[in-house]
């Protein structure tokens, strides 16, 4: 049985599809401008920190926003919310398609400064897309098909990081960075008319929803009075700030760590390789619909994980990299699917939004922060200690061999001891560990049909 006769095409099934659509469009789009725009900046300064400040600004604003967008969502029609984020995202790229135009014709000399406000702009804007479009999927989606439904959107996660890389290392080759953000502005405009074909239905209203109306400031508190007078959901979700802080640090390092040995097309082979792993397991999540009890898959996948970081380190090998790579994705969306069904089947339809964005706010934190750090433990720590006659030479040294790279998969072998101390701290804590059977869910069996 194929994943859409598993997910069977009924009226709110159909929303649903066009708006997948429309955000695996947009995401294509947003990963050409990601790649391109963080390896001219790397390539440019050759400085892990400049690099890893991309990333900061493009998550500091979303974390700050996080709590409001979720609260507004509550309020809004929450595919005009997603509207108003692929505007909002499409005008930071006409901004950011500007600057680049401008300095190709030597109107300006760019820097890797140029692009943070641009980037934060359009941040934004992305502080309400994802909140909002996880939040419809409950009201799209029977409870018993959240996880594939939930992979779906791994799906187009992963269908990025294949497509995207390959994309635009050849837009680079052929028309340079303006081509790919040209690509990037018709993407979100596929995006604003897809969402302009459908209509998404209101939540029913909850005691627990209802209990927080009124000012703005009301409603944010309720999103996280929801969530921490419930110790299963706080456990889970300090399970979730460790792993996706690990997860945000592998991501940073791993272009510097590929470009300390090889160049850019072989990064963009390297991203492509991890992006089948992502996309397959993705897909496997989909057709399978993961574990009775998620939070088995949970834990499971979060061990694989950190497992496969080792694999990452002990030569500077393309053919290595590119498995741990892939491996290490593979095991992302079964764990990202099967953790945002606990959520989404434990919070009230009409206060998704709200405590969707205290999570989403938090776990974001990481971001920023993976940015903050990742520079310094790479430039000026672990990289002048596993350089020629540097203080870990004569020891991890010997392991890994010594010179560019060498101290970042230092890092990774950190990190991956560090993802598997999470994995059992969170399997002795009984809270989580029980978290089904103490914590009843909120949502129906069946979903309301549309306006």
């Amino acid at each position: 049985m194929s994943l859409a006769q598993r997910l069977t095409i009924t009226q709110p099934m159909r929303v649903f599809w066009i708006t997948w659509f429309g955000q695996l469009i947009s995401i294509l789009g947003s990963g050409l401008t990601a790649f391109g725009v963080g390896a001219k900046v790397f390539l440019d300064t050759r400085s892990t920190t400049q690099f890893a400040l991309l990333s900061f600004f493009a998550f500091a604003p979303m974390v700050i926003l996080a709590p409001l967008a979720g609260t507004l969502i509550d309020r809004w029609d929450r595919r005009r919310a997603m509207l108003l984020a692929d505007m909002g995202n499409g005008l930071s790229t006409l901004i950011i398609f500007g600057l680049v135009l401008a300095d190709s014709k030597g109107l300006i000399q760019l820097k890797a400064w140029h692009f943070y406000l641009p980037v934060s702009f359009g941040a934004c804007f992305g502080a309400f897309r994802w909140p909002a479009f996880f939040a419809t999927v409950t009201l799209l989606v029977p409870k018993q098909h959240l996880g594939r439904a939930n992979a779906m959107a791994e799906v187009a996660s992963g269908a990025s990081q294949i497509l995207s890389p390959i994309i635009a290392g050849a837009l680079i080759d052929s028309v340079g960075l303006v081509g790919v953000l040209s690509v990037d502005v018709c993407s979100f405009t596929i995006a604003i008319i897809t969402l302009l074909m459908v209509r998404f239905p209101r939540p029913p209203a909850s005691v627990e929803g209802q209990q927080g109306k009124g000012s703005i400031l009301a409603e944010m508190k309720q999103g996280w009075s929801f969530i921490s007078s419930r110790k299963g959901l706080m456990s889970l979700l300090g399970f979730t700030v460790v792993a996706v802080l690990c997860m945000d640090l592998v991501v940073l390092l791993i272009t510097p760590l590929v470009l300390a040995f090889t160049d850019i097309s072989t990064l963009g082979i390297i991203a492509s390789v991890a992006g089948v792993g992502a996309l397959l397991g993705a897909v496997g999540m989909g057709v399978w619909g993961g574990p009775k009890n998620q939070l088995h898959g949970i834990l499971g996948f979060q061990m694989v994980s950190g497992l496969v970081l080792f694999m990452a380190a002990p030569s500077p090998s393309v053919p290595l990299v590119a498995t741990a790579a892939a491996l290490y994705l593979f095991t992302m969306p079964p764990m990202v699917a099967s953790s945002q069904s606990i959520w989404q089947r434990k919070i009230p339809a009409d206060l998704q939004g709200r405590a969707a964005a205290v999570k989403r706010m938090i776990t974001l934190c990481m971001s920023p922060f993976a940015s903050l750090i990742a520079g310094p433990l790479a430039d000026d720590l672990f990289e002048p200690a596993m350089a020629q006659g540097g203080a870990l030479a004569g020891t991890m040294g010997r392991l890994l061999g010594v010179g560019p790279g060498r101290g970042i998969a230092v890092i990774f072998i950190v990190l991956g001891l560090v993802t598997l101390t999470n994995v059992a701290f969170a399997w002795t804590n009984p809270r989580l560990r029980n978290l089904d059977r103490e914590l009843p869910d909120a949502l129906p069996d069946a979903s309301p049909a549309p306006d």
